[in-house]
């Protein structure tokens, strides 16, 4: 007997890559599992996977960058299977651009993708498994691109409010049991394809298995988990990590506060050298030598 037997699961995106993995493991630990993609084809052979391997699963091809399509979801995986225990907000699209030449559509089509369907998705599950009073799990998927990275604002910027959103119902839903979670998982994915190195130039990864993120998935859905929320974990490539939360650093202090004139005296002596990297490569700081116009 699996770890989530008796519980009901849904997956955004789960019809590839690293969603599939989830589909997969989850079913493996015993839950019922609905399967969204809006390739139904692709929802249909994790299904046929799942069934082949013993287990339950749906298929589901709602588009949950909309209300209509995270109340659908939600509503099918109730009708099927009774209830929704858990939650796996993974569904992502990318549409890379430099930040001056990125447009409205570019940036809004990553937004409603990720913030706005995983806002979505989790709201109708909470508001479900509330009255069900069941409690539950929610899983959100967040990326190391959140730290900074070429071409990514819209993606980069949907995942650091996701990482923020995690922060925040994990306060909000703790009175219903719910707990929330996110990975920042590793995988070669047809999206992944789209990786760039600090100088903006197309980069060749090497190959990781994109289905291992599911295990730390199927745990963060369990009752083992029943004591983490609020934290955000890098999934795959052989390892678990937990990610630091964004925090006050060195300080420094003067009665009364500073002037500008003051900062501009002391800021190099006291807190230039530790100026954060910025970046998925967390290189070290760039910008030693100033950031001017060119020519200057």
């Amino acid at each position: 007997m699996g770890v989530l037997e008796g519980k009901a699961a849904f997956v955004t995106g789960g019809g590839r890559g690293i969603g599939r993995g989830h589909c997969l493991h989850l079913a493996r630990q015993g839950a019922a599992v609905v399967v969204n993609d809006l390739d139904p084809e692709a929802a249909a052979a994790v299904v046929e996977e799942i069934d082949q391997d013993g287990g339950r699963a749906v298929s589901n091809s709602s588009d949950i960058s909309t209300r209509e399509g995270a109340r659908s979801l939600v509503e099918q995986c109730v009708s099927e299977f009774g209830a929704v225990h858990a939650v796996v907000n993974n569904a992502g699209n990318v549409q890379d651009r430099s930040f001056l030449k990125m447009t409205d559509d570019e940036f809004m089509s990553v937004v409603r993708v990720h913030q706005c369907g995983t806002f979505m998705c989790s709201q109708e599950a909470a508001l479900r498994m509330r009255d069900q009073a069941s409690g539950g799990a929610i899983v959100n998927t967040v990326s190391a691109a959140h730290f900074g990275n070429f071409g990514q604002t819209n993606y980069a910027g949907s995942k650091g409010a996701i990482a923020s959103m995690t922060y925040t119902w994990a306060l909000e839903l703790a009175r219903y049991g719910i707990r929330v979670n996110a990975i920042s998982p590793s995988g070669t994915t047809r999206m992944s394809a789209t990786y760039k190195g600090p100088d903006g130039k197309d980069i060749e990864l090497p190959f990781i298995d994109p289905t291992q993120n599911g295990a730390a998935v199927a745990f963060l859905c369990s009752e083992h988990a029943v004591g983490i929320s609020g934290q955000i974990f890098g999934t795959g490539n052989d390892r678990i990590a937990i990610l630091e939360h964004p925090a006050y650093g060195t300080a420094i202090h003067r009665e009364g506060g500073w002037s500008t004139e003051e900062l501009a005296e002391k800021f190099d002596g006291y807190l230039k050298a530790r100026l954060e990297p910025i970046g998925i490569m967390k290189s070290p700081y760039p910008f030693h030598d100033g950031v001017r116009p060119p020519g200057n």
